[in-house]
């Protein structure tokens, strides 16, 4: 997947993945790894002793082990690292090395976070974070403090009280974040630390939606009144240029149009911009909401039937009902003289404000390969 940490680790909120999908290997978010760095780092802290491998209980009960990749002890820290495997996910990063540094604190003082190398630092609202904070989300800072936690009592401790500085630190994370949307979303200086569950599903959806959401988010909170969800690079370039967005207006919405709706109708703003492909935008004109060619297929005959709705001659409308392909389709139809993107472009703004159920100006435009506007609804 291209765009933001998509580490794919909530896949319990989505449909169980293909027989093929359930045969790749799990691997582990950069939460869970830099929470078995912080217990390690922890542990020998405390007894001058680095456990390894290093063992750490995940939200969900799992009990994974982890082999140390790097150690280090001075007289008022210690360092430990572990190298993330995303097992069969194509994520950005998989096989980074994760380091946590940790150092006493003071009595009361309670975990202090801090972003090392690599590391991103929050500085737009609308996250899940304040501002300057370190881009450590909520769950991995949960799972680090009960790592810690673990690491106080295997020290002859009760685990009651944690006052620690933790600095998680990702070599090499700067020029990652470059292959997210880190930047867009207003975390510079490198990569977030992610993880929900602490294991990462190959291919799950669930991290690109999360994305979006925080997109929105995001955009909200700095006052924006309109968005553009687009479905590739092309529309995205494309109604950037056409509306004079600036980068913070723009979701990289791919396939997951529901994702992007749903979400907005609960945290809806004034005006939408839905930009995509014909193909895609006929999908959505058919009423789906998950545009991805393997849980969508375009409906060819309703394309030929919209076409002779249209007056396009009868011998159109045949040669469209047998063609292989929406592109196609669309190539009949401009030969016909008939504007069938503008067709698509309004019944896939009719989907986009049923699922909305109202609130928000909708415009849909349908681009070609090149960029080029061929098809709009709305305002």
């Amino acid at each position: 997947m291209s765009g933001a940490d998509r580490e794919s680790d909530e896949a319990a909120l989505y449909p169980e993945p293909s027989a093929d999908a359930r045969e790749l290997r799990k691997g582990w978010t950069t939460g869970a790894c830099a929470a078995a760095a912080s217990r390690a780092a922890a542990e020998a802290l405390l007894t001058g002793r680095f456990p390894d491998p290093v063992t750490i209980t995940l939200p969900r009960g799992q009990t994974p082990s982890f082999a140390l990749a790097r150690r280090e002890r001075t007289r008022i820290s210690a360092t430990a690292g572990v190298v993330k495997d995303a097992g069969d996910d194509p994520d950005v990063t998989h096989g980074a090395l994760v380091l946590s540094t940790v150092e006493r604190g003071a009595p009361g003082s309670g975990v202090v976070f801090r972003a090392g190398e690599g590391v991103g630092t929050v500085t737009r609202a609308g996250l899940l974070l304040a501002v300057g904070e370190p881009a450590i989300n909520p769950a991995p800072r949960a799972q680090i403090r009960a790592a810690l936690a673990d690491a106080v009592r295997a020290a002859g401790g009760d685990g009651s009280a944690l006052d620690f500085t933790v600095t998680i630190a990702i070599p090499g994370g700067a020029k990652l974040a470059e292959r997210t949307l880190n930047a867009r979303l207003g975390i510079v200086g490198g990569l977030s630390v992610l993880g929900t569950s602490g294991i990462v599903v190959p291919y799950s959806c669930a991290a690109w939606i999360h994305s979006i959401h925080r997109g929105i988010d995001v955009a909200r909170a700095a006052g924006l009144t309109h968005v553009a969800a687009s479905t590739g690079s092309t529309s995205e370039a494309a109604v950037k240029a056409l509306y004079a967005l600036e980068d913070i207006a723009l979701i990289d919405m791919g396939d997951f149009a529901g994702g992007t709706l749903k979400y907005l109708r609960n945290h809806p703003m004034p005006r939408l911009t839905i930009a995509g492909g014909f193909g895609k935008l006929a999908k959505l004109a058919a009423g789906e909401l998950d545009l991805h060619s393997g849980r969508s297929q375009v409906d060819v005959a309703s394309l030929a039937a919209l076409l002779e709705d249209l007056g396009a001659p009868p011998n159109t409308v045949s040669r469209a009902g047998a063609a292989g392909s929406a592109g196609e389709v669309l190539h009949l139809s401009a030969g016909a003289g008939v504007k069938l993107a503008d067709a698509v472009a309004e019944r896939a703004r009719a989907t986009a404000l049923a699922t909305l159920a109202g609130g928000i100006a909708v415009d849909v435009l349908v681009f070609d390969r090149h960029g080029a506007l061929i098809g709009r609804a709305g305002p």
